[in-house]
C-alpha cells in the first residue's frame, strides 16, 4: 500500500463523522427551540394588553407593555418589587452562604485525611439522592419549634447546606489543589486558614462559582419551601407572589397580564446573573492557578 493510498484512506476516515454531524446538531436545535419558545411567548405576551392577550394570539408584539408594567408596579403599592427584593435576598444570601459552607466542607474532605472521612463523604452522597421536597415538612416542624417559621431565617437556613455543593467542591479540590503546594505553604509557616483563604479558595473558584449559580437558580425557582414556611405575603419570594396573583386571576382576569409581566421580569435577573458569572467563570478557568 503506497503512502498516497494511506492518505486517501485517512481522508476518507476523517470525513465519515461529518456525514452524521447534522444529527446531533438537529437534536440540539430542537432542544433549544423546546426551551426558548416558551420564553419567547412570555416576552411577547408581556407586551399585550388585556384585549390583545385573550384574542387570537400571534407572535407579533403588542402595545400594552408599558401599561402592564405600570399596573404591576402600582398593584398593592408595589408589592411585586418587594417580592423581587425578597427573592434576591433569599437567593443571593443563601447561595453565598452555601458556597462558603461547600468550600470549607469540600476542601476538608478533599485535602485532609481523618478518621471517618469516607463515611462522611458517602453520607453527603446519600444527601444528594434525597429530594429537597422530602425535607421541607421536617424542616418546617423543626424551625417552627425554634420560633423561626414565617421569618427570613426560615428561607435562609435550609439553603445553607447543599450536599451536591459539598460533593462538587470536594471533587474539584482534590483535582485542582495540589497537595505539594499545600505542604510547601505549611513548611513556610502559613496557617491553615491562610492556606485555605489565600491558596485553596482562589484555585477552587470556578467550582465555587458553579455551586453559587446552581444554588441561586434553585432558591430563586423554589416554590414549595416558601409555600410551607411563609404566611406573611410581604416576605414572599417572586414564585409564591406570582402564584397568589395567578389564583386571584380566576376571579379577576385582568390580573393575568400582570402575572405574565411578572414572569417576564423574573427571568431578567437570572439572565443577567448568568451573563456576569460566565465572564468571571471563563477568567477563573484561564487564570485561576496564576492568581493563586
Amino acid at each position: 500500500m503506497t503512502p498516497l493510498t494511506l492518505t486517501a484512506d485517512a481522508d476518507q476516515g476523517l470525513s465519515k463523522p461529518k456525514r452524521t454531524a447534522w444529527v446531533p446538531t438537529l437534536v440540539l436545535i430542537l432542544g433549544s427551540l423546546y426551551c426558548l419558545i416558551p420564553v419567547a411567548w412570555v416576552v411577547i405576551a408581556a407586551s399585550k394588553g388585556h384585549g390583545e392577550l385573550f384574542s387570537t394570539f400571534t407572535f407579533a408584539p403588542g402595545t400594552g407593555f408599558l401599561d402592564n408594567l405600570k399596573e404591576l408596579s402600582s398593584y398593592r403599592d408595589g408589592i411585586y418589587w418587594q417580592w423581587m427584593v425578597n427573592s434576591l435576598f433569599y437567593a443571593g444570601g443563601g447561595a453565598l452562604l452555601s458556597a462558603a459552607v461547600s468550600a470549607a466542607g469540600g476542601y476538608a474532605l478533599g485535602r485532609f485525611a481523618f478518621k471517618g472521612r469516607e463515611f462522611v463523604f458517602k453520607l453527603m452522597l446519600a444527601g444528594v439522592l434525597v429530594p429537597s421536597i422530602v425535607l421541607t415538612v421536617p424542616q418546617y416542624l423543626l424551625l417552627s419549634k425554634l420560633g423561626l417559621a414565617d421569618s427570613y431565617w426560615s428561607m435562609l437556613l435550609p439553603s445553607i447546606l447543599s450536599p451536591y455543593g459539598v460533593y462538587l467542591v470536594r471533587i474539584y479540590a482534590a483535582a485542582s489543589v495540589p497537595a505539594e503546594l499545600l505542604e510547601a505553604a505549611r513548611m513556610d509557616g502559613a496557617s491553615e486558614w491562610r492556606i485555605f483563604s489565600r491558596i485553596a479558595v482562589p484555585m477552587m473558584m470556578p467550582g465555587l462559582i458553579t455551586v453559587f449559580l446552581f444554588q441561586f437558580v434553585g432558591i430563586w425557582n423554589n416554590f414549595l419551601l416558601p409555600y410551607v414556611m411563609l404566611a406573611d405575603d410581604t416576605k414572599f419570594p417572586i414564585t409564591l407572589g406570582l402564584y397568589t396573583l395567578l389564583n386571584q386571576g380566576a376571579s379577576q382576569p385582568a390580573l393575568y397580564t400582570l402575572v405574565i409581566m411578572g414572569c417576564f421580569l423574573a427571568i431578567l435577573p437570572l439572565i443577567a446573573l448568568f451573563l456576569v458569572i460566565q465572564r468571571f467563570w471563563s477568567l477563573d478557568l484561564l487564570s485561576g492557578s496564576v492568581k493563586a
